[in-house]
């Protein structure tokens, strides 16, 4: 009877600890949260400035962006920058945000030197030919790596979220 007992009140421990063990495996580091969070906000200067060379200065050498609209994906600094220069020559960016989950960044594999994070963006776009301004937003996926006393990104991976439909017209 007492094994019994002893085994209930195990149970019940264990049960009890597993939630607390797996929200403490979800908790970004604060530090390293607050340097990416440091991170993406040079990322929204340089979009909110419509500054290709800015914007690729954040990426490595050799990294890779592939962008929600459809186009890329784009191998290498050099044809990021280009990439987002041309659609800086058709469109204005501004109202640029971008916010990491709460539970980002995850570090990746055991010697902790890369990270993903999952992030929200949007902002205001509008065509340098005309036309309403119009609200975009979306996810991305990032890898980083550190790059000094600073990070950068080895991968970025956005999409594009559809706008909502327009109501329906009464007849």
């Amino acid at each position: 009877m007492k094994r019994r007992s002893l085994f209930s009140f195990l149970g019940l421990a264990i049960a009890l600890a597993l939630p607390t063990v797996a929200q403490q495996m979800n908790t970004p580091d604060p530090q390293l949260r607050e340097q990416i969070v440091a991170l993406f906000g040079k990322f929204t200067e340089a979009w909110n400035n419509n500054d290709s060379a800015a914007l690729a200065a954040l990426y490595t050498e050799d990294a890779v962006f592939c962008g929600g609209e459809g186009s890329g994906p784009h191998y290498g600094r050099e044809a990021i920058e280009k990439h987002f220069a041309e659609g800086f020559k058709l469109f204005h960016f501004s109202n640029h945000v971008v916010t990491p989950d709460q539970y980002s960044p995850h570090v990746i594999g055991t010697a902790g030197n890369e990270v993903w994070v999952l992030g929200e963006w949007s902002m205001t776009i509008q065509s340098k030919n005309g036309g309403s301004p119009m609200q975009i937003k979306g996810n991305s996926l990032n890898i980083f790596v550190p790059d000094g006393d600073s990070w950068k990104a080895l991968a970025i991976l956005t999409n594009n979220a559809a706008p909502p439909p327009e109501p329906a017209k009464a007849k």
